[in-house]
């Protein structure tokens, strides 16, 4: 399913997301030379939907036309079939950033032989560093998710955003599987279609292109808000729900995707519900821990914990695909790599 190219498909740098299948046959990686030979990879397009990416890369390869690039450059467009409809990735199909090395769920998969592809020719090409860039469809700042506080990871991400979350990761994705490897994040840009974003996106892989190497010194607190990933909260497939829908088992906030990135207290209400229990809600060791974090009481669901959630979403199909949101807590900063490593073994 992988194709492989070395130089940019004819009428690349001026085709829309969702017309990219016109030019591309599938999963393609396109490597790109440039000054310094150990590449940076950039994937787009894992989610269909999410084209900040896409329109990011084209506006930094338009500035650099008939120049070398500063540092080589690994391009790998994902889910062209999903981005002609606009959609997260079509109903046959795995998540694409679900497929990656690591996966367990999807090993059998064809995208799993092609990301595990790329994911080899990368390692042997020696990857500089791996920037995923997506998109949401909540109201959400721009931030980077991170599954290392690593130093090199820290700076890198703060080129994009000093709002970061540390997630232990989830297995198959394109950032965990490149974490051993060399700096890697996810970058989140907000909802698609937003050229403030598309513009910021750029400026970030352009400065990284730029790199020649990290920086020796390390990341200071007051330069970086940092979050960890504590739950994942999602509404079983039995479960029907809507967004000011009474007659819905669950009747969530229509105003629910506001609460993104704010400390919620405890009694902070998501919604009603006509069920006893509809969330499911599990830790990064896929524990269940729903009734830690969330209580129902006379039909009001309602938090338990201090929590800040993420990604709240008011797309229906993108929670059943994924999920309602994360939940994060503010953490102390980890004043050297050892301090890091001791925090996260502890957590």
């Amino acid at each position: 399913m992988l194709t492989v190219l070395e130089s940019l498909p004819d009428g690349f740098l001026h085709t829309p997301a969702r017309e990219l299948h016109r030019l591309l046959a599938g999963p393609t990686l396109i490597h790109l030379p440039g000054r310094r030979e150990a590449p940076l990879l950039v994937s787009v397009l894992l989610h269909g939907n999410e084209d900040s990416g896409v329109v990011a890369l084209q506006s930094v390869l338009r500035a650099h036309a008939g120049r070398l690039l500063p540092r080589a450059l690994s391009i790998l467009v994902g889910n062209v079939a999903a981005a002609r409809e606009g959609l997260r990735r079509l109903d046959h199909q795995p998540d694409y950033n679900r497929v990656w090395p690591g996966t367990e769920l999807h090993a059998a998969a064809p995208e799993h032989a092609a990301m595990s592809e790329v994911h080899r020719i990368m390692r042997e090409r020696g990857v500089f560093a791996s920037v995923d860039i997506h998109n949401n469809t909540g109201l959400n700042p721009l931030y980077c998710v991170v599954n290392s506080l690593d130093q090199a990871v820290l700076h890198l991400a703060l080129l994009f955003s000093r709002t970061v979350v540390w997630f232990r990761g989830l297995a198959g994705s394109q950032t965990t599987a490149f974490s051993p490897l060399c700096p890697s994040l996810t970058l989140e840009c907000g909802k698609p279609g937003k050229a403030a974003n598309e513009a910021h996106a750029a400026s970030f892989i352009d400065g990284c292109l730029h790199l020649a190497q990290f920086p020796s010194h390390d990341v200071h607190e007051h330069d970086i808000d940092l979050y960890h990933t504590v739950a994942t909260v999602r509404v079983p497939s039995a479960v029907s729900f809507g967004f000011g829908d009474a007659l819905a088992d669950v009747d969530f906030d229509p105003r629910l995707d506001h609460m993104n990135f704010r400390q919620l207290e405890p009694g902070t209400a998501f919604g009603r519900t006509r069920v006893a229990f509809p969330l499911d809600v599990r830790d990064e060791g896929r524990r269940d821990v729903s009734e830690e974090y969330f209580a129902c009481s006379d039909g009001t669901i309602s938090l338990l914990r201090t929590s800040t959630p993420a990604m709240l979403t008011l797309d229906a199909r993108v929670v059943r695909q994924d999920c309602l949101c994360y939940l994060m807590e503010r953490i102390p900063f980890p004043h050297s790599a050892s301090a890091a490593r001791q925090w996260c073994a502890n957590v």
